[in-house]
């Protein structure tokens, strides 16, 4: 039996048990060994039949001395009762609707059974307990009962007791085939178990100290090749050449004079280390992080500027087509008098920015795509914004020196690499150099993750808000109080101000919902509660517009209007000409309006923390005091705690690792596009451990970069890169 053959060259594995099988991922035998449990549950303690206490949770082993099945009238289920005896007494097991059960346990067979004893005012009994035969050769060869059971991850149709049975046939046979890959020293210094062991011990431990060894050496594991992975790919980044782009003071500094505000000492901090990364002749590879408003944008346009300046292009690539609209207005305004053509491509429209020759006016103007493709492969227009659209075949930069990516997670690692292969230079059939690379996010990162998946970059931190921006008041607003709430929204308009207004979907369609954004269905799903009762968009505008506010301008946005509309919409609303926008997910990222005091989110529950942040900086971004508002039906302990962290965060790192702790990393800041299994997933939430990966790893590339000493380790790396799917 072969590690990597097919889940059907297992015997009794048919068909139909292989589709299931494959729901859960599993297609070989490896992928089966290396389903692992996500819990024990702990039926070890063993008893006599006459030492059994109620509600105590306890295995017995004896005799069946009677069994039989009848069918209910009232209810209409099949009862299965059997009668079980030791030496020190006789007690009860019922089974509901498993008359099958009367095939395998007949009269006089040796028994296994575990559960919690009940009382029935009579006698004690087992409900449903589990349990096994005894075999007469094996006594203590038990996998159901009398230890600790691990219990999987399971999918209909297929339990864990299948996988338990399933289990134990194969792993005598292919635990021998597995080579331990992990170098000996790496094993001594960290005493972990060898990786045969670890196996067997994670499915069949004999106590919770085994299931700890297995644990950490399993998620030492991963971990350890996520490092060794990401600190290769840091080491060959670094091989490459870039232009070196020399830092010009007197530019910078009449350019940071010239803005409209003061820049807060963290944004002097990160454009210093960004300008300082593109004098360097091998590429910048950094990652800019800070909370939504901590003036992320003119600090990348700082070293956009300095890049065109220098002769190369600079372009910014953001995941939305209203998001890269306003970073072409907000850096064309930046840009005014410098004499810099910005340009603006996405799927729906094309825009350039220039100053005229007298320098005192900006002028403005939509032009053809191919016009503007044509001036970005010339290196006519020096700052290129837009969103995929940038990295379709046709496009073609001159000379590109930097790229900026905003909100990068929303981004494929596939895309990101095609963007960068799109600008390689290439002479003599060789690539000559490659641009420098800065990434933007508002999502704050745990720095657990941050060390692991994103350890190939350096990170700036935008950890100080600018002077003057107040503190967002949030509230969790129960259904009760929703007539106060609108009451205060009308207040705060009244007074000036504007709302905005935030539903998890769109509309209901044939009793059926569009949902704005792709978490809501996994949101749903863990809510356990219908999309029937979800506000969307369009009933909440026209409730709105006709019964609460009707004597309000209010207008609706969502990802279907055309971009046309939605630049005018968001346009209209900057500008004060509408009071409330009634909107999906689409707003998240990057929109900015002042005048808005009050986010009221529908269905809070819906999103993920991330999400909530990033709407509530939607709003406090001018000199008024702002609220967010958080609407739940739900009254959920879990939805209510989520809820809490983000009405608490003092700043978005506390929150991210709030979020953290309450959900784990499975789906957080898209670390699922690794695949990585859930016992490695909780392992990203160990800092010592990912810790000692880290430090073994930097050890070993310094000592063999190659890994040429390490066979079996090199070929592992080079199956779990491809296994990522990544570029």
């Amino acid at each position: 039996m072969q590690i990597n053959s097919p889940i059907e060259s297992i015997p009794r594995i048919s068909a139909a048990y292989s589709k299931r099988l494959n729901r859960l991922g599993i297609k070989t035998i490896k992928d089966l060994i290396y389903h692992f449990p996500f819990r024990y549950d702990d039926l070890s303690k063993i008893v006599k039949i006459g030492d059994i206490k109620i509600n105590e949770t306890v295995t017995i082993h004896g005799e069946i001395i009677n069994i039989k099945t009848i069918r209910t009238f009232k209810k209409k289920m099949f009862l299965t009762e059997a009668l079980i005896k030791d030496e020190s007494g006789t007690t009860r097991a019922v089974w509901y609707n498993q008359p099958f059960l009367m095939r395998t346990l007949k009269k006089g067979t040796k028994i296994s059974l575990a559960g919690k004893a009940s009382y029935d005012g009579k006698t004690l009994y087992f409900s449903n307990p589990a349990h096994e035969r005894i075999d007469p050769q094996a006594p203590s060869d038990l996998r159901h009962t009398g230890r600790l059971i691990p219990v999987y991850p399971e999918t209909a149709r297929l339990t864990s007791r299948w996988l338990r049975y399933i289990l134990k046939l194969i792993l005598p046979k292919t635990l021998p085939e597995f080579k331990d890959f992990l170098p000996l020293e790496i094993k001594k210094s960290q005493r972990l178990i060898e990786l045969k062991e670890a196996l067997n011990k994670i499915h069949a431990p004999k106590n919770q100290e085994e299931i700890g060894q297995a644990r950490r050496r399993l998620g030492f594991d991963e971990i350890f090749l996520i490092q060794l992975f990401v600190l290769e790919q840091k080491l060959k980044w670094q091989k490459k050449a870039s232009p070196k782009i020399k830092f010009a003071p007197d530019l910078i500094k009449n350019f940071v004079a010239s803005l409209p505000f003061k820049l807060t000492n963290a944004q002097r901090k990160a454009a210093w280390e960004i300008l300082q990364d593109l004098e360097k002749p091998k590429p910048m590879n950094r990652l800019l992080e800070g909370d939504v408003g901590s003036g992320k944008t003119v600090v990348a346009a700082i070293a956009a500027l300095q890049c065109a300046k220098a002769g190369y292009q600079a372009t910014f690539m953001a995941p939305t087509e209203i998001l890269a609209q306003q970073h072409f207005n907000e850096i064309s305004k930046l840009f005014k008098n410098l004499g810099l053509e910005v340009g603006l491509l996405t799927a729906s429209e094309c825009k350039i920015s220039y100053d005229l020759p007298i320098g005192k006016k900006q002028e403005v103007e939509s032009c053809k795509k191919n016009e503007l493709i044509q001036k970005i492969s010339e290196g006519k227009t020096q700052v290129i914004i837009g969103t995929h659209a940038l990295i379709q075949d046709k496009v073609h930069f001159k000379n590109l020196g930097l790229i900026i990516v905003d909100e990068q997670h929303r981004f494929g690692v596939n895309q990101r690499a095609a963007l960068q292969k799109s600008v390689v230079k290439i002479e003599d059939g060789l690539p000559a150099s490659i641009s420098h690379l800065l990434s933007m996010t508002a999502t704050p990162i745990p720095r657990t993750l941050a060390l692991t998946i994103y350890g190939d970059l350096d990170l700036s931190l935008l950890n100080e808000m600018p002077k003057g921006r107040q503190k967002i008041i949030t509230k969790i607003v129960a259904p009760s109080n929703r007539q106060k709430a609108y009451d205060f929204i009308r207040e705060q308009i009244k007074n000036g101000q504007q709302a905005f207004v935030i539903c998890p979907r769109i509309e209901k369609a044939n009793g059926e919902s569009q949902m704005a954004n792709s978490n809501n269905w996994q949101s749903a799903i863990s809510n356990k509660r219908t999309w029937d009762d979800v506000k969307a968009v369009k009933e909440e505008f026209e409730k709105l517009s006709k019964e609460i506010f009707p004597d309000l301008k209010i207008v609706m946005l969502h990802g279907k209007l055309k971009a046309k509309e939605k630049e005018k919409i968001m346009a209209d609303y900057k500008n004060k000409k509408t009071d409330i926008l009634v909107s999906t997910s689409v707003v998240e990222v990057g929109i900015d309006i002042p005048n808005a005091t009050v986010m009221m989110i529908e269905g809070s529950e819906r999103f993920g923390l991330a999400q909530l942040y990033q709407f509530k900086g939607r709003v406090g971004r001018g000199e008024h005091q702002s609220y967010c508002f958080l609407f739940t039906e739900s009254s959920s302990r879990a939805t209510w705690q989520r809820l809490k962290a983000i009405a608490t965060a003092k700043n978005g790192l506390e929150l991210a690792e709030k979020d953290l702790a309450i959900r784990g990393p499975g789906e957080f800041y898209g670390t699922r596009q690794w695949g990585l299994p859930d016992l490695t997933m909780a392992s990203l939430s160990d800092a010592e451990l990912i810790k000692s990966c880290r430090k073994e790893a930097e050890k070993l590339l310094a000592k063999d970069a190659e890994l040429e000493n390490y066979p079996l380790l090199k070929e592992k790396l080079k199956n779990f890169q491809e296994s990522l799917h990544l570029e």
